[in-house]
């Protein structure tokens, strides 16, 4: 089975930061704290959207990062949260952290979502420290980071659109023409001997899977010329383009040709027959063409048929177009009689657990953990305010209890993420 696979980084946004801010107003000689709380960063969000069916544009963009929070402002005004940033994913991708089998999210059906960043959550403005104690708080939390990693993706590549038709019509060359697939061509039959995945990009946000069948010959139902392994691939495509070589290059009657092959496809399974088609005459810019041309449009009658050149371009975009209209009507069937409902579960990457580690080198104790991770990262380090409240986190958490069992000593060095302070029982002291 063919895959298609992506690595994106994500970020969250940052919370906004709370603000200090103090009511002044005429007559008002103490007002008290009305700083306003920071705005909530956007997630990074992964969606299933209809039109899409591989990571290609994940190639060119692999970087999505989320907007920050707006920061508190003065009269309890709270800053704006972020909005989400949104990423569309085909039906069927697989999300996993790089280097792990473990599968975080299997996002089958459109509109189901994945968290893979979350935004941090925004700081506390100076009005949340007020007490009977602490009447003009001088201090505000920082927002915190939004969470920050890589992701694998990947989507099984089955193919939309089939392209059959008999050996050396044509149907490598389109295949080459609509996409960025470079398939083996040749003047022979048979150059095609294992199907060939092509992405056909309708505009930016809309694209298709078109897989070229090996051409299939009289007999393809009972095994001959690899035909079960051709038609097993033509089983899985939602609609065919039957590509004909109107020139009759190779001496044979071209409707024989087209009735022989849906035989074909009748007698190997019934559905096959039944598969929407659109009838592709290829090869008009030879001058034979013109002489099959007429008798081939008064066969197909009303049905929908498409004169093109591969080797020119001529007509390859309004079939393409056609190929995509189709599609979407055969897509929403799909989903009736799935019956997709709104109410589809959203994945979110487990959050790191909440308790902390204790590790002890020498004279340093290194903790380890998310929530004294937020409680460091959302602390303005030049605030002495802030400093005794990151104190107070600090031991309400738990870790100044677990550093007094480990030994620590006043002026041993204590490191939490990226930040160290000297050990102090009443206060921090920071490097």
């Amino acid at each position: 089975m063919n895959t298609d696979t992506a690595k994106i980084y994500a970020k969250g946004g940052r919370g906004g930061n709370g603000c200090i801010s103090f009511r002044r107003e005429k007559f008002v000689p103490r007002g008290g704290p009305n700083g306003g709380d920071g705005g909530r960063g956007g997630s990074v969000i992964l969606e299933v959207a209809e039109g899409l069916s591989t990571l290609i544009d994940f190639r060119y963009n692999p970087h999505q990062v989320a907007d920050g929070g707006q920061h508190g402002m003065g009269k309890l005004m709270h800053g704006a949260d972020a909005d989400d940033r949104i990423v569309k994913v085909p039906a069927g991708t697989i999300v996993r952290l790089p280097g792990m089998n473990e599968v975080i999210a299997d996002l089958k059906a459109v509109g189901q979502r994945a968290v893979i960043a979350r935004g941090g959550i925004g700081g506390k403005g100076n009005a949340r420290f007020k007490s009977s104690t602490f009447q003009t708080p001088r201090v505000a939390e920082k927002g915190e980071p939004g969470e920050e990693r890589t992701i694998a993706l990947e989507v099984k590549l089955i193919a939309d659109v089939g392209l059959v038709g008999y050996p050396n019509s044509g149907k490598s060359t389109l295949l080459a023409r609509t996409s960025a697939a470079k398939p083996k061509i040749a003047d022979y039959p048979f150059t095609t001997l294992t199907p060939n995945l092509g992405v056909v990009r309708v505009d930016l946000e809309h694209n298709f899977v078109l897989a070229d069948i090996p051409g299939l010959i009289e007999g393809a139902h009972e095994g001959l010329g690899l035909g079960h392994d051709f038609l097993r691939h033509i089983e899985r495509t939602k609609m065919l383009l039957h590509v004909i070589d109107a020139a009759a290059i190779d001496g044979r009657d071209p409707i024989a040709d087209y009735e022989q092959i849906n035989t074909e496809l009748e007698r190997y399974n019934s559905r096959l027959a039944r598969i929407p088609q659109l009838i592709v005459l290829n090869k008009i810019d030879l001058p034979d063409t013109q002489v099959n041309l007429q008798r081939l449009k008064d066969y197909f009658g009303r049905r929908r048929v498409f004169p093109i050149s591969a080797v020119t371009g001529t007509g390859v975009d309004r079939v393409v177009r056609a190929t995509y209209q189709l599609l979407q009507r055969i897509n929403e069937r799909i989903r009736e009689r799935q019956e997709i409902t709104e109410s589809q579960p959203t994945f979110h990457i487990p959050k790191p657990d909440e308790r902390f580690e204790l590790i002890t080198k020498n004279n340093r104790f290194i903790v380890r953990g998310e929530e004294p991770r937020r409680a460091v990262l959302m602390t303005d380090m030049e605030n002495d305010q802030a400093l005794v409240l990151l104190h107070r986190k600090l031991q309400k958490i738990g870790v100044l209890n677990a550093l007094i069992k480990a030994g620590i000593t006043e002026g041993d060095t204590v490191q939490v993420d990226a930040f160290e302070f000297t050990y102090s029982p009443d206060e921090i002291n920071t490097h």
